[in-house]
Parts: C-alpha cells; sequence; structure tokens
C-alpha cells in the first residue's frame, strides 16, 4: 500500500506498445517531478494488461527506485500491446483497478493504440495523460517523440560502418531496420 503524500494523490504510470529508447528516462522524469509536488507515483507493471489484472502487478516508484534506471534500456515496467477497449469488460477492470489502488490520475507512455485508449479513457472521465512514444515518429500534434531520434541515429552509425565492409568484400549488404 502507497504511503499516501502531503498532497494525499496518487499517480499511476505505465507503458504500452512497443519498445522506444528513453521509456526508463521518461518513467524517472514523471516520478522525480511528482514526488517533488508531494504526489505519491505507483507504476502500474505490463501496460494495460496489468492495469486490467484481477491481481495488478505494480511497484511503488521512489527516488531510490528510479535513481540509475535512465542508464538502462527498456522499461522497468514492462508493456503489452492491450487495449482494453477490444476486450469486454476492460474498461470497467480499468476503473476498477484504479479505485482500489487509490490512483487519482493517470499517465500512459505509449504510441498511437496507447494514446488512443488514454484519450478514449479521458472522455469516459478518468484523469488522464498521454507521453507519446514511438520510435516511428508517426504520431500527430508532435513533431519528434522521443525513441525517434535515437533510432535513427542508430541505423545511420550502424549502415555507416558497414560501408568498409561491402567495400573491402566487394559485396553488396543489406540492412533492414524498423521505423
Amino acid at each position: 500500500m502507497a504511503i499516501t503524500g502531503p498532497k494525499g494523490k496518487q499517480i499511476g504510470v505505465l507503458t504500452g506498445g512497443g519498445d522506444a529508447p528513453g521509456l526508463n528516462a521518461v518513467i524517472r522524469g514523471i516520478t522525480v517531478r511528482a514526488i517533488s509536488l508531494g504526489y505519491d507515483v505507483i507504476g502500474l507493471k505490463k501496460g494495460w494488461a496489468g492495469l486490467m489484472g484481477e491481481e495488478c502487478q505494480h511497484c511503488e516508484l521512489d527516488l531510490d527506485h528510479v535513481k540509475d534506471i535512465h542508464m538502462t534500456g527498456g522499461t522497468i515496467l514492462g508493456t503489452s500491446r492491450t487495449n482494453p477497449y477490444k476486450i469486454e469488460g476492460g474498461v470497467e477492470k480499468v476503473k476498477k483497478t484504479m479505485k482500489a489502488k487509490k490512483i487519482d490520475f493517470l499517465i500512459a507512455i505509449g504510441g498511437e493504440d496507447t494514446l488512443g485508449v488514454a484519450n478514449k479513457l479521458f472522455k469516459d472521465g478518468i484523469k488522464v495523460v498521454g507521453v507519446p512514444k514511438t520510435i516511428d515518429n508517426d504520431l500527430d500534434a508532435t513533431d519528434y517523440t522521443f525513441g525517434f531520434d535515437t533510432a535513427v541515429t542508430r541505423a545511420m552509425e550502424a549502415i555507416e560502418n558497414l560501408h568498409t565492409t561491402a567495400e573491402s568484400h566487394n559485396r553488396v549488404l543489406l540492412v533492414e531496420i524498423m521505423g
């Protein structure tokens, strides 16, 4: 059970969809700022799937927990490609879990589907904020999403490094990238 902060409010954070560089840095930034404002922060494991589960897996996020997470890839919270609006009773489960865990506000970090769910939940009365995340950079209303620049830079570095190998062996190389 989370210890209630000075404002008596708790923020839930989840990550949904695919991986992108910077997820842990965003989780850390949210946690540090929220705690500085007096909120408690709970990390919700496995995205929307975890929030709908009978046994919602979660962890309290405090300054010690997030101290060095920005140095590692992936997401400490895990993720899923689950949409509660596509599962019978999914939205009701989300609301029930939020009430049971005393989550006053929700921050959903994800791409098009995750943010679509967040938008629908907002319209259904849930206090939710979406943080855009995608290496594809294919979201409306934002110029660049975190993760996009890193993905492009890494792909470009890999391709540049392969030029010498291709020339040395007089070969053509194919590089497949995502995004």
